[in-house]
């Protein structure tokens, strides 16, 4: 079973993979290989090759057999094991505890070879209500304290599989990164009594400098400080701390924005691979005035190297404002 190890300097929680430990071998550097028309374990037909669907959303068929439009299994190669206890410990001065939690995949459709800003926006749609479903569920378990859903577009963001998919992980713990978000939002609050979110939103509408488009619902921006070349944020403009909350016309308009704003970055960065991220609140905390969910997409344009490492700070080579504006330009909205 992974464990979960706490650093005791930071206080940040690593998982520790015990059970499937590498070899030195198994880190040398590997040369892409190119896109291969081979065998998918996502695709139609090949249902049986992956773990039995914990949700799908249908045309036709039975569970675990063609005819679905999107469809949520459990990962082959989980980082958390569902079955057990936590079983928290002392080991001297550290702590650990089973590396509890979920790890799931969300087969965002049929078609292998359909991205994001290709896939109609009912489709979009569809993926999101999974989202949302799979969330409400999951936290159901009071062993989970934070859930995370985000997706690994292209090699260079990480991802193993071409079919389109995002995950989820559950995980007993919430993230130092997340608590330092949360907390920060809440320090705003209690000196101005606002969201901070909400007035970043009110402030980047108003100057229209880093605005890269907004609807009724929603605001899309580069933000101020950005740590990565076109970074970009989509921020409801309703206020609301878990993204699990979200109702039906609030899903169906980020749909639109989601696809817009992927199409914008396939034809200003001529598809480049990308990682989003849903940041919400814990999910066993109940609504928070102060924190305000989002989501943030990061083109992998840019490696991290050891100044960033070892400092905590990024070299953003494209100011947000001109970014936003090349953004501006691609139209599409």
């Amino acid at each position: 079973m992974p464990e979960l190890r706490k650093d005791p300097i930071t206080g940040r929680w690593v998982i520790i993979a015990t059970d499937r430990a590498k070899r030195p071998s198994d880190f040398l550097r590997q040369t892409p290989q190119p896109p291969s028309a081979g065998f998918c374990p996502f695709d139609y037909g090949n249902e049986h090759k992956t773990p039995p669907e914990v949700l799908a959303y249908r045309n036709s068929g039975e569970r675990d057999q063609p005819g679905w439009r999107v469809r949520v299994v459990p990962n082959k190669f989980p980082v958390l094991g569902i079955e057990g206890d936590l079983n928290r410990q002392g080991e001297g001065m550290y702590d650990k505890m089973n590396g509890i939690g979920a790890h799931e995949v969300i087969i965002e459709g049929p078609d292998h070879n359909k991205t994001m800003g290709d896939m109609p926006e009912k489709q979009i749609e569809e993926v999101l209500w999974a989202y949302k479903d799979r969330v409400n569920d999951l936290k159901k378990d009071g062993r989970f304290r934070y859930i995370l859903l985000f997706k690994n577009h292209g090699d260079a963001a990480g991802s193993t599989m071409e079919h389109p998919h995002s995950q989820l992980i559950a995980l007993p713990v919430v993230p130092k990164r997340v608590k330092e978000e949360v907390d920060a939002s809440k320090l705003f609050f209690d000196l101005k009594e606002r969201c901070i979110f909400c007035d970043i939103i009110r402030q980047e509408s108003a100057a229209g400098v880093r605005l890269i488009s907004e609807t009724d619902r929603f605001t899309v921006l580069a933000p101020y400080a950005p740590r990565y070349p076109f970074e970009t944020w989509i921020l409801p403009k309703r206020h609301g701390s878990h993204f699990e909350d979200a109702d039906a016309p609030t899903l169906a308009n980020l749909a639109w924005i989601m696809r817009t704003t992927i199409r914008k970055l396939e034809r200003v960065l001529e598809r480049p691979p990308y990682n989003f991220v849903v940041h919400s609140a814990p999910v066993q905390d109940g609504p928070l005035a102060h924190y305000h969910w989002h989501i943030e997409i990061i083109p992998r344009l840019t490696k991290v190297a050891g100044f960033e490492w070892a400092t905590g700070f990024y070299i953003n080579p494209t100011p947000p404002e001109e970014s936003a504006k090349f953004m501006r330009e691609a139209g599409l909205g």
